[in-house]
């Protein structure tokens, strides 16, 4: 079908990033465009449907039932202009924006990122530390890196590698109790990691009670770097994947006491929008993380971390 002249292809940009930004102003400024060009913008695109696509009220701006309906699609739409015109720039530097679970960037991702550049130059990296998206968001980065049972809805998504977990503490703490060689002298230290969430499964197959554990207090939100940094510090003990902490294990500067290790049901996953899919730079990305990952579990041996099924 052909576009006839009237059809609103500036309105609908408009309305991208007013949708995107949440704000009029914002949309304006991004855009270059006066605030006045921005709202007529919009006026013609609701004369165009015949229906209004923003409930507009004091501080808050929300897309009607039409808008939310027309956001999808017209997001898509730019996201795929925007690859036929960069994918003709040869040679021109792109920006790869990656999203990541704080730990997994910080021990493993963030390290490896100067290899990754090495082999592919004329991508600049763009690194955010992100807690657990859960799937809320409107728009995505390029790479969306999400801990999760299932992948997330609306995303192509590729499974990364699933994390086993054991207790771990510093040397000296250990020290201060006569060194750990039951599994019960962990209950006479103070503990890290919140043991009555999911860990307590940990505490039923090496058949204790945690009942009696003292807690520390520290609450990183689910950040198992500030943790392992707290349990390194002698905090308390840390229940750590060694996968992500082999070298602090390496070092000495933390201990595993027990073999027995145990996974949580989550799984790593790398998203994308499938608009994107065909993308050299999220193409390369993919390929690159998978083959890295591979490369480490596999020097790892005989430890516990491992690929899920695809």
């Amino acid at each position: 079908m052909k576009l006839s002249r009237r059809f609103p292809l500036n309105a609908l940009r408009v309305f991208e990033a007013v949708a995107r930004l949440e704000n009029f102003t914002r949309a304006a400024e991004e855009l270059g465009m006066t605030q006045t060009a921005v709202t007529y913008q919009i006026k013609l695109l609701e004369e165009f449907l015949g229906d209004t696509v923003f409930l507009r009220r004091p501080r808050a701006l929300k897309l009607t039932e039409t808008g939310e309906k027309l956001l999808p699609k017209v997001a898509e739409a730019f996201t795929l202009l925007t690859e036929a015109v960069q994918s003709t720039r040869h040679g021109v530097e792109e920006t790869l924006e990656i999203h990541s679970p704080p730990t997994f960037a910080a021990q493993w991702l963030s390290p490896r990122l100067g290899a990754f550049q090495a082999e592919y130059p004329q991508i600049a990296v763009r690194l955010l530390r992100q807690m657990d998206v859960g799937g809320q968001q409107r728009t995505w980065p390029d790479i969306t890196i999400h801990i999760g049972a299932e992948p997330l809805e609306g995303l192509v998504c590729h499974p990364l590698l699933r994390l086993d977990y054991s207790p771990m503490l510093a040397p000296h703490l250990a020290e201060t109790v006569g060194g750990i060689r039951q599994l019960t002298d962990l209950l006479k230290l103070p503990w890290i990691s919140n043991t009555r969430g999911w860990w307590r499964e940990w505490f039923d197959a090496a058949g204790i009670d945690p009942s009696t554990i003292r807690h520390t207090g520290l609450n990183a939100l689910g950040a198992l770097d500030l943790e392992a940094k707290a349990a390194i510090a002698g905090d308390g003990v840390a229940m750590l994947s060694p996968f992500f902490f082999r070298d602090d294990l390496a070092s000495g500067r933390l201990v595993q006491p027990f073999d027995l290790c145990l996974g949580d049901g989550q799984a790593y996953w790398l998203g994308y929008q499938p608009a994107r899919r065909n993308t050299a730079k999220i193409k390369a990305f993919t390929a690159w993380i998978q083959s890295a990952l591979a490369h480490d579990l596999a020097a790892m041996g005989t430890t516990r971390a491992k690929q899920p099924a695809a």
